[in-house]
């Protein structure tokens, strides 16, 4: 259960937020009724989290392979449980997601460049500061907007994990 209550939708600035959620996205997540409790945060995080899933170049099965990773490493169920359709829509196989999961990637699971992106995301994740011998193999896989985007996709989603997971918002939560 979340720590604290999700935000009143049907109230002033937060509602007219919802309805514009509502209309790109469908529904109101539980991520947004707790960001909801700020409307400026909530509308920055719309913008942005939209800009880096919908307006970049990155292909949209590596922004899921690093999203999942980064859910698991965090231990953030409600982002895994969120992406996890959307990755398979983008081309993971199932197999791929399990082994996310997993302290050690297996190898033999995941090509040169998916392991390169792997290891990067490991290193922003768990370290943050990443290791030259990390940054070039990656380097080498992407040009400078690709490389910028796939960055920005990591610290977004450690980003969305760490206010999850603080504030504990899960997917069985009742509303």
């Amino acid at each position: 259960m979340a720590r604290i209550d999700y935000a009143d939708l049907s109230r002033g600035e937060a509602a007219a937020l919802a309805d514009r959620i509502v209309a790109e996205r469908g529904s109101v997540l539980h991520l947004y009724q707790m960001l909801l409790h700020s409307p400026p945060a909530a509308e920055g995080w719309l913008n942005y989290l939209t800009a880096i899933r919908h307006r970049c170049a990155l292909d949209g099965a590596i922004r899921e392979l690093v999203i999942m990773r980064i859910a698991h490493l965090n231990r953030a169920p409600y982002e895994a449980d969120q992406h996890a359709p959307i990755a398979l829509r983008e081309g993971l196989r199932q197999d791929q997601l399990d082994a996310l999961a997993l302290d050690e990637i297996p190898a033999d699971r995941f090509d040169a460049r998916e392991r390169a992106v792997l290891a990067y995301a490991d290193a922003m994740t768990r370290a943050v500061q990443v290791p030259d011998a990390v940054f070039q193999a990656v380097r080498g896989h992407f040009p400078d907007r690709e490389l910028v985007e796939l960055t920005a996709t990591v610290a977004a989603y450690n980003m969305v994990s760490r206010f999850l997971e603080a504030l504990q918002v899960h997917s069985d939560d009742q509303r």
